[in-house]
């Protein structure tokens, strides 16, 4: 009996290492990060900074309410090269929640944008716009939102939206190029409820278009022990692994709290993968889109 017991146990550690080693063990790129006015109240740098180097994040793609969070992080140079993290900044559209509602027919805003643009600095200038959200498709269209798109395109500018297939097909071929030379990152890509065949669909229209797996019910199956894709996602993100990447979308502070849990949960799925498609949707595409290297240089 004891010998059973005994050897039932070892089995038990021994599928719990097998577990454990099929999570993915490199680094990751936070590709939807805000760290908004409540955050930094709550959650200073120290304590942001902790959190990413705990969870093995080496990069992150900053923006907030107010632009400010985002200079905080990108100006903090010497605590982020300690922690070895690389912020990625980008101008968001939000002064206030106001903004969330209105910025796509409020002119000031690609005023500010300008403002914000020319706050960047050599060493850490501003790489994109966004995140911002649209909640009818139709404004898409707008005179603000044209203009931002074409301004983006322009001067190669990476843009984060959280945005419906249809609102994409409207930023995108309102552009000069029809799409074709922009950048933009898919925030919750189809979480709307557009199904997977729409997203192929709209991945293979775009070149330029990456799709972000930050809050995407549908992405992962009930599992007996750890998360897992659902076979049509898995399929999607093998089919274009160069076209994706993940984010925390710390939005609420919430998320801070769970950041390192949010972070293994995307280490443990992404071990169900091929580990050279894990490495580019953690850490290796959003890399490439922002000229980081492909391996991270060492903790100091």
């Amino acid at each position: 009996m004891q010998h059973r017991v005994l050897m039932g146990a070892i089995a038990g550690v021994l599928w719990l290492s097998q577990v454990q080693a099929a999570d993915y063990a490199g680094p990751l790129f936070d590709a939807h990060l805000h760290y908004n006015i409540e955050a930094q109240q709550a959650h200073p740098l120290e304590d942001v900074l902790g959190r990413m180097q705990r969870s093995g994040v080496r990069a992150v793609l900053a923006n907030s309410r107010p632009n400010d969070g985002t200079r905080t992080l990108a100006q903090a140079a010497g605590q982020t090269r300690a922690a070895g993290v690389t912020v990625v900044p980008l101008v968001r559209l939000y002064r206030d929640r106001a903004d969330y509602d209105n910025w796509f027919r409020d002119p000031t805003i690609a005023t500010m944008v300008d403002t914000e643009l020319a706050r960047g600095t050599a060493s850490s200038p501003y790489r994109g716009l966004g995140e911002f959200h649209l909640y009818d498709s139709a404004n898409a269209r707008g005179p603000v939102a044209v203009q931002l798109m074409a301004r983006a395109e322009r001067e190669g500018l990476v843009v984060l939206a959280h945005v419906d297939d249809v609102a994409i097909d409207g930023l995108l071929q309102a552009t000069p190029s029809a799409g074709q030379r922009s950048r933009l990152i898919w925030a919750h890509t189809g979480i709307s409820g557009v199904p997977v065949a729409r997203v192929r669909d709209v991945l293979r229209q775009y070149p330029g278009l990456v799709g972000e797996l930050s809050y995407r019910p549908g992405l992962l199956c009930p599992a007996d022990s750890r998360p897992a894709l659902c076979p049509e996602w898995r399929a999607l993100l093998l089919e274009f692994p160069d076209r994706f990447v993940i984010g925390s979308d710390t939005w609420i502070n919430p998320r801070w709290q769970y950041y390192e849990a949010l972070m293994a949960e995307y280490r443990a799925w992404l071990g169900d993968l091929p580990p050279a498609v894990a490495r580019k949707i953690a850490w290796g595409n959003a890399a490439a889109l922002f000229g980081l290297p492909a391996d991270p240089p060492p903790h100091r």
